[in-house]
């Protein structure tokens, strides 16, 4: 077989030849030991919360080693693409404070645009790059065509191929593929040029030179030494309409963007025999490999499943609807990614995660586990460490999509919300009343009159006239310039007068001796002036509300 005529047949148009793109894709100049990483999805949807795994190890691998981390969309599968998830996921991935160096990013007016020299970063624009090697296996007599015939195709359409899977006999099923792809392997110059004159499609296929019952042995960064079986799978590199499959597009990508490292889900582990052998026949340096586990929850029966697209949890874009924020989604992941993550946060409150030292010799080969529990109490010490200005502007940014009452409400005074946000804040244990920003309004509903209600009762059994009582004797001594110490000496005196212990440690060694303590005469002054019996500090409550509209709501429950 004349290989360098039958590949001038197929790919008449090629005029470039691999030596041409090595020119327009010169290696980086990067320092030594840095790394090139991307993320490289397909459009066909929201972002699974777990695809932020691979993401987050490649961000930091490239932005710890002073290198190169860039979007490289593979949208190849024109069918199975979904219009405006590219741009979506970009929107998406950057509120989440993932920033790409260079690759496929958002113009002005919403469309993507490249930024970077190793573009087109969008796949389905590098198609001549692809048939340049393409071109050459074919010349070394690596690839090959396999045509087909509209009669062929029609008889394609019409198969029932769910009908086909089901009554499988799989054993001599993978015989007669095998001894198709065999047959495939023998064609004449004659037939080629005979069907192309036909305008017949064709695919471009590997000729692969494994043997299945072979091993090879390769290093997996996160799984350390892995034995495969060796390629022996023809498989398609170009489709009939030229488009590169997954395995051809991203090895070439790879080649020429300068990627050092790959990370990628523990799905792609079969098919790495088949991209180590196409990086051979390429003569590319290989990559090295991550493969890291797919991450798992807890079905009703305790058992591990994977964390599907149906579940709660997985579409990254419910995060900011239920109100988590951003940083909690980071710092969660973080958790999972290195175990030592916690301790070092831990030690280093106020430090960003990215002075945290990722190490992938620290990731779980087994799979991380999804736990909403955990996420939530991430949630609520992210949020308790926010100052009240922070707090602020990200409160008002979600009500402003999501609770548009509350969102008015707040941004009325600005001054006044941020007061109520500041209680309790600082020091080193501040208060966790939020877990995500849906919990604002019930905490500090109160504080404003349109909301103001009584919700909580006081326990059955309690004296309605005792309660009465230190309302009206409270009315009569609260004095808004009293300092804490002050105020609160008035509400033991009252407890005294009206038969209360107003020291608990008394009460605690006899409480048979009072009607109750001073715990329940604040009980009741904080239901009149708060409408609940849980509430932040009392004394700060009533400074924010002032004098008149305190004694207007104790008047009110009197």
């Amino acid at each position: 077989m004349d290989y360098k005529k039958l590949a001038q047949l197929l790919f008449p148009d090629v005029d470039k030849t691999p030596e041409d793109l090595e020119a327009l894709y010169p290696p980086r100049q990067l320092p030594e030991g840095a790394k090139v990483t991307r993320f490289a999805p397909s459009p066909t949807g929201f972002v699974h919360f777990g695809g932020m795994f691979p993401v987050r190890v490649a961000e930091r691998l490239a932005h710890q080693s002073g290198g190169v981390f860039y979007l490289r969309i593979e949208d190849t599968d024109a069918m199975r693409e979904v219009e405006g998830a590219a741009a979506a996921l970009i929107r998406t991935l950057a509120d989440y404070g993932i920033v790409f160096d260079e690759g496929a990013s958002l113009a002005p007016d919403g469309s993507i645009c490249d930024k970077g020299n190793y573009g087109p970063y969008k796949q389905s624009q590098r198609a001549h790059l692809y048939h340049v090697y393409a071109k050459m296996l074919v010349e070394k007599g690596l690839a090959y065509p396999c045509f087909t015939t509209e009669e062929e195709l029609e008889q394609l359409h019409s198969t029932d191929k769910k009908a086909e899977i089901k009554n499988t006999d799989w054993e001599a099923e993978a015989e007669k593929r095998r001894e198709e792809m065999l047959a495939r392997r023998t064609f004449t110059m004659e037939s080629v040029e005979e069907n192309l004159k036909a305008g017949n499609p064709f695919v471009l296929r590997l000729l692969a030179d494994g043997d299945g019952e072979k091993k090879i042995i390769v290093t997996d960064l996160v799984r350390g030494k892995l034995e495969l079986p060796e390629n022996e799978e023809d498989f398609v590199l170009l489709k009939s309409d030229g488009i590169p499959t997954y395995h051809f597009a991203h090895a070439v990508d790879d080649h020429l963007m300068g990627t050092t490292h790959v990370v990628r889900g523990e799905e792609w582990l079969p098919s790495l025999p088949k991209h180590l052998q196409l990086f051979r026949y390429l003569g590319f340096k290989l990559p090295k490999y991550m493969h890291i586990s797919q991450i798992m929850r807890l079905d009703e029966n305790g058992n591990k499943k994977k964390l599907s697209k149906r579940d709660m949890g997985a579409n990254l874009d419910d995060y900011k609807r239920l109100g988590y924020c951003a940083e909690t989604v980071v710092e969660y992941i973080m958790t999972l990614l290195n175990s030592n993550y916690e301790e070092w946060h831990a030690a280093n409150p106020t430090a960003p995660f990215t002075d945290f030292a990722f190490n992938v010799k620290k990731m779980s080969v087994s799979g991380c586990l999804f736990d909403i529990n955990k996420l939530n109490d991430v949630s609520k010490n992210v949020l308790s460490r926010m100052s009240a200005d922070e707090v602020y502007d990200k409160i008002t940014e979600w009500t402003s999509e999501y609770d548009k009452e509350l969102y008015s409400l707040l941004v009325r005074d600005a001054d006044y919300t941020k007061s109520i946000l500041a209680i309790g804040r600082g020091g080193k244990k501040p208060r966790k009343d939020f877990t995500v920003w849906g919990d604002v309004r019930p905490y500090l509903d109160f504080f404003y009159d349109e909301l103001f209600e009584i919700k909580d009762t006081l326990p059955e059994g309690t004296d309605m006239a005792d309660a009465r009582a230190t309302l009206a004797k409270f009315a009569d001594v609260y004095d808004e310039s009293d300092d804490t110490n002050t105020w609160f000496e008035k509400i033991k005196a009252i407890a005294d007068s009206l038969g209360y212990a107003s020291d608990m440690k008394a009460y605690k060694a006899d409480p048979t001796a009072f009607k109750g303590s001073v715990a329940d005469i604040s009980a009741y002054i904080r239901l009149a002036v708060t409408g609940k019996l849980n509430a932040p500090d009392l004394y700060t409550v009533m400074h924010i509300l002032g004098r008149e509209r305190t004694l207007a709501r104790v008047s009110a429950s009197l």
